[in-house]
């Protein structure tokens, strides 16, 4: 007899996608059609995102309320609300594996994406959000980023990008930056000196991610400027592409696969070499850490690179229990609403960054207000013109928690999340405060 909910520690099984079973659409379908049936039934997801509102509403409207009643076509609509963040796997649904039921809703909502993808679903404007390396190569060409920043805050690009690629006109967009953080940072680091601890290495080899690389070059050097504080010796990793996030969004398996081939051999050469490898955007962790060893769970290299990789603040509190991390903490913060991402808490870590900028405040003045609570971004989707209110709706009770007791700053381990819950604050005219990523906030706090 099951017991309903499951009471031992969730595990993921690896995905079959090189299986020509993995793309049988009706074999899919009769899959989510069995996971449909128990959400329904228990919906204790239903606040997490819209794909469980979007599933409920269907069911409510058969003529008997269950989910056999509901059309096979309209079981994608389920699946494009997903945008794979994870939480309802990790943080409620109580029938993910050992338990008998076996209910994984974002992997075979994965499935489900993987066979539109194959099957021409995905229009070409989403393959092109998706191209990170793509858009970001004209970053750090002065003259073409300035113009293109200009031209994207006005109202007939904006229009263009709708028209084009179903960019919302009111969608933050990230800028370019004039200059790339893999052309402008030292690749190595002045420390020599490895002081490997119990609980870590003591040196680093630092993945940028797109976002750092081509959008906000700041956040990466902050991070060199906190390992140089500490004298850990670091590394720029010699080559790298886009994790794949993006494309494992879309359902474009084999291009994920193609940007694993071009990262994990190099970075599998720093894991051997006893290098701690860190990613200071937590989609890019996650890719390394669940989603790529999932995918090659035959693979050694993956496997390494899984075990070597970290999250920058998981790094820096282990170093601190280590008894090698500095606490000279020199500059109040003030309040600071801070928020954690979803591909944060489902890296089973814990409240890594939360704890830092307790130990800061144990040497200055912090007032910390954490929130814990998905804020509807999610890479493109936040973007997207169909989606872009939705994400704004999702957020809405994380804009509300984050403005408490007006901060002096907002900051999520996202930058993403972090720029969509400074507009969510502006659109619901609420306290405003100055945004930061964690990595600078520390910074200052050093006096760095």
């Amino acid at each position: 007899m099951n017991r309903e909910g499951n009471l031992q520690a969730p595990t993921r099984h690896p995905i079959d996608w090189k299986s020509a079973d993995y793309y049988d659409q009706a074999a899919c379908e009769k899959e989510l059609e069995r996971v449909f049936d128990i959400c329904h039934g228990c919906r204790r997801c239903v606040s997490l995102c819209h794909s469980f509102p979007t599933l409920f509403d269907l069911v409510d409207a058969t003529a008997d309320g269950e989910v056999h009643g509901v059309a096979k076509q309209d079981y994608w609509k389920v699946v494009d609300q997903c945008y794979l963040c994870d939480l309802c796997y990790m943080t409620k649904c109580p029938y993910v594996p050992p338990h008998p039921w076996n209910l994984d809703f974002p992997h075979t909502m994965l499935r489900a994406k993987a066979i539109k993808f194959k099957q021409g679903g995905v229009s070409g404007g989403e393959k092109f959000l998706a191209s990170t390396d793509k858009h970001g190569q004209f970053a750090g060409i002065p003259v073409v980023v300035q113009v293109a920043n200009a031209l994207n805050k006005t109202k007939p690009m904006r229009r263009a990008l709708d028209r084009a690629l179903h960019v919302h006109p009111d969608a933050w967009l990230p800028e370019l930056s004039a200059s790339r953080f893999r052309w402008s940072a030292k690749k190595t680091g002045s420390a020599t000196l490895v002081k490997d601890g119990e609980r870590t290495p003591g040196k680093v080899a630092i993945f940028s991610t797109c976002y750092v690389n081509y959008n906000e070059p700041g956040i990466g050097h902050d991070l060199i400027k906190l390992l140089e504080h500490n004298e850990i010796p670091y590394t720029l990793v010699e080559k790298e592409k886009c994790c794949g996030m993006p494309k494992l969004e879309l359902g474009d398996l084999d291009a994920v696969a193609k940007h694993k081939e071009a990262n994990v051999p190099m970075l599998a050469k720093y894991a051997k070499d006893g290098y701690a490898i860190l990613s200071a955007i937590p989609s890019c962790t996650l890719m390394f850490k669940q989603e790529l060893p999932l995918m090659f769970p035959d693979c050694a290299d993956t496997q390494a690179v899984k075990e070597a990789m970290y999250d920058p603040f998981e790094y820096f509190i282990a170093r601190n229990r280590d008894g090698l991390l500095k606490t000279d903490f020199k500059q109040d913060l003030g309040k600071v609403s801070y928020h954690i991402p979803c591909h944060g808490r489902v890296q089973n870590i814990g409240r890594k960054t939360e704890e830092m900028f307790k130990l800061i405040g144990q040497k200055v003045s912090v007032q910390l207000n954490t929130v814990e609570r998905c804020s509807g971004h999610a890479g493109t989707y936040g973007v997207k013109t169909p989606t872009h209110p939705i994400a704004m709706k999702i957020g809405k009770p994380v804009f509300k928690m984050m403005a408490r007791d007006e901060p002096d700053y907002i900051s999520s381990d996202c930058q993403l999340a972090g720029h969509h819950i400074k507009q969510g604050l502006q659109v619901n005219s609420l306290p405003d405060a100055q945004l930061q990523h964690p990595l600078s906030l520390v910074r200052i706090a050093y006096g760095l």
